[in-house]
């Protein structure tokens, strides 16, 4: 069969077609912002990638087209398949009907930390010898691929509340049936088909009303929201992280390494690549969510100490003349913070520069424009790129005085980071997109 995948490098949409030709189907697609590193991973599959919708791309006549979320009525494309009256789906009901029918589904929920929390487990289960098919949103550094189809009865994916197509309006994850459910945390995001929390919190009841009750769910015991959505009705045993009574993750030394404990008996000790106590929680959700597909405690411990990390998640993209350039996904205010405390856990007192782009829905909006200040406040120095906001970022981080600086043009602020580094300070870049190609403008204007 012949598959046409529209909106292709997205990051889920990316998976999807990586596991569609490794189930024997011919893949094509298209998307307007070709950019790494699904780009990078899709062409190296032998993947042909279109640019663009244009309506003429219905001549290739696929079998079936799969149409991501970021299609909206009016695309070209669409409209012509639309028309025409051509086979399509969305990639989550592609996914349920033809990947993951009989499989043992570990799904991986949340505001925060899914893709990481995924790749941990999907990890772990690997260092066990499971070899579990996977699908994550972002490509995890041990694997080298975002989604991996195997024989092994367990798949681990990312399950995204974010809705699935421009037909099917309902959370990405409803589709996806899981035994075994880590739930991160719960916040209000995606404020573009979310008009407020009590609408993502019913998504996430639909969630849970789909586990069997010989199922598990790993939940933060830290999340008030979370408890709102289990007073709502549960079928399924419960075990928690970040509480008392649950899985605990004791505080950083100095070489890296935490005790685990569950229930106050300590289970072991390992160390994890990536800092921040968010990323400890992250651990120990996927060493719970582990031990229910049988694998012991003990040897999660081995593999997490193994854990080489996520791209585009606190990822190193290079030193020049002594200023180190990161790249992250943070785009929410929470995930900003705690982006960079983690990294302010690693650096200590060297200097941080926040290069951000509120460039998701959510923010875009303005939605979490009051929080934004106050997320970026440990960085020592922050400039926003502020193209195409319905607000001013400048009034915006005010707050946060003269440290604060915005630009409308991305060379300009390539400019002004450069001359404002030296040598040892860090630079955090953070963007849910390609961002222009910042990274490599700021290590090549560093070396000029």
């Amino acid at each position: 069969m012949h598959i046409h995948i529209l909106g292709i490098c997205g990051t889920f949409m990316g998976g999807i077609a990586l596991l569609a030709q490794s189930a024997g189907h011919r893949v094509s697609g298209c998307d307007a912002n070709v950019y790494p590193p699904m780009s990078t991973q899709l062409k190296e599959q032998g993947i042909s990638l279109s640019e663009g919708y244009d309506a003429d791309q219905i001549d290739l006549q696929p079998d079936l087209f799969i149409v991501g979320n970021a299609i909206s009525r009016g695309n070209p494309l669409l409209e012509e398949i639309l028309a025409r009256n051509r086979p399509y789906t969305s990639g989550p009901q592609w996914l349920a009907e033809h990947i993951l029918q009989g499989k043992w589904v570990l799904g991986v929920a949340g505001t925060h930390g899914k893709t990481t929390t995924t790749s941990l487990l999907a990890w772990i289960m690997e260092e066990a010898g499971l070899t579990p098919s996977f699908l994550v949103g972002g490509v995890p550094q041990d694997f080298g691929v975002s989604a991996r189809l195997t024989d092994s009865p367990f798949f681990v994916i990312e399950a995204d509340e974010y809705d699935t197509a421009f037909c099917d309006k309902r959370s990405k994850f409803i589709h996806y049936r899981p035994r075994t459910l880590i739930l991160n945390n719960l916040e209000f995001d995606h404020a573009d088909i979310f008009p407020d929390l009590a609408a993502i919190e019913t998504q996430f009841h639909h969630l849970v009303r789909t586990l069997p009750s010989n199922g598990l769910i790993v939940a933060n015991a830290a999340e008030v929201s979370l408890k709102r959505v289990f007073a709502r009705g549960c079928w399924t045993p419960l075990t928690w992280f970040n509480g008392a009574d649950g899985w605990q993750a004791g505080e950083a030394e100095t070489d890296g390494s935490f005790t685990v404990s569950q229930a106050g008996r300590q289970i072991g000790r390992t160390t994890l690549s990536l800092p921040g106590a968010h990323n400890r929680a992250n651990a120990i959700a996927a060493i719970a969510a582990a031990q229910h597909a049988g694998v012991p405690a003990s040897l999660a411990l081995q593999a997490l100490a193994r854990f080489q990390g996520v791209k585009r998640r606190l990822e190193l993209r290079g030193t020049v003349r002594g200023v180190t350039i990161y790249d992250d996904f943070a785009h929410h205010p929470t995930a900003i913070a705690v982006t960079i405390a983690g990294l302010r856990g690693r650096v200590g007192g060297k200097r941080i520069i926040a290069v951000l782009e509120p460039r998701s829905n959510t923010m875009k909006l303005g939605s979490m424009k009051a929080q934004l200040s106050a997320s970026l406040a440990d960085a020592e120095a922050v400039f926003c790129y502020a193209h195409n906001l319905g607000w001013d970022a400048a009034t915006v981080l005010a707050a946060l005085g003269e440290k604060a600086r915005t630009f409308d043009d991305l060379d300009a602020l390539v400019t002004a980071v450069v001359a404002n580094a030296a040598v040892d300070d860090q630079v955090l870049v953070m963007s849910n997109g390609g961002f222009g190609g910042v990274h490599e403008k700021l290590l090549a204007a560093l070396a000029e």
